[in-house]
């Protein structure tokens, strides 16, 4: 699909689109088809079409990251673009040891148990690589609970906004590891902290995790500062 190849970086910035025409003979579809698709990746801000000019790819800064459509797209990734990659981390680390601490003031007993229900399936499809997929689901289904506890709209309607991105991000660190106990007890300990309701010790437990991850996508955490939200929004 058109739309998974500039995702994954298979086109780069400013590089020219291929022809209407060319796309018709290549993939043996009409004309209206290919319109159509070409409309859904310019509305996406993938590509900007201009007369005279033709189609090119746009900056991954004009990417509209939060259109449904393109959440559908980037769920369906398995090698997402690099700069991509590294864009959702920096969200991450901006917001979810923020996220967790939320968590820790306000999760109620059935935040708990989802979060519970998410780590022990993570734990029991861990060993076996060719569960690794059910593992990453459980993964998921983890932070998205966090984010579920933190009992702030916002916060919330990010989480399920980014979640196909997400989804991605855990997806290619997981195919990084042989093993994935150092992951498994670091978000143990992100659960232990808000079961506890201690909201220092789940940040940093969160920070931790996010540690991990950047060690295994080979992303230089230690580059980006911890951007975290004002003081004054806890208020």
């Amino acid at each position: 699909m058109l739309a998974h190849a500039i995702l994954a970086g298979e086109w780069v910035s400013g590089e020219t689109f291929p022809r209407e025409i060319d796309l018709c003979e290549h993939f043996a579809a009409s004309r209206n088809r290919v319109r159509n698709a070409l409309a859904e990746l310019s509305n996406s801000g993938l590509i900007e079409r201009t007369a005279g000019r033709g189609t090119v790819v746009r900056d991954i800064e004009e990417w509209h990251l939060l259109d449904p459509q393109m959440s559908e797209w980037m769920s369906e990734l398995e090698s997402p673009h690099p700069q991509l990659v590294n864009e959702v981390f920096a969200f991450r680390l901006s917001a979810e040891p923020f996220i967790s601490e939320l968590s820790a003031l306000n999760a109620t007993a059935q935040d708990l148990a989802r979060i519970e229900t998410a780590f022990d399936g993570m734990w029991a499809n861990a060993d076996d690589p060719a569960r690794r997929e059910v593992h990453t689901e459980y993964d998921v289904a983890f932070h998205d609970a966090i984010y579920r506890a933190s009992h702030n709209l916002v916060w919330r309607q990010m989480g399920l906004l980014l979640r196909p991105s997400i989804v991605a991000l855990i997806h290619h660190s997981h195919h990084q590891v042989n093993s994935l106990d150092d992951s498994l007890e670091r978000h143990r300990q992100v659960l232990e902290a808000i079961r506890m309701r201690q909201p220092d010790a789940a940040r940093m437990a969160t920070e931790r995790v996010l540690e991990r991850t950047a060690s295994d996508l080979g992303v230089d955490n230690g580059a980006r500062k911890l951007r975290r939200p004002n003081q004054a929004l806890r208020r």
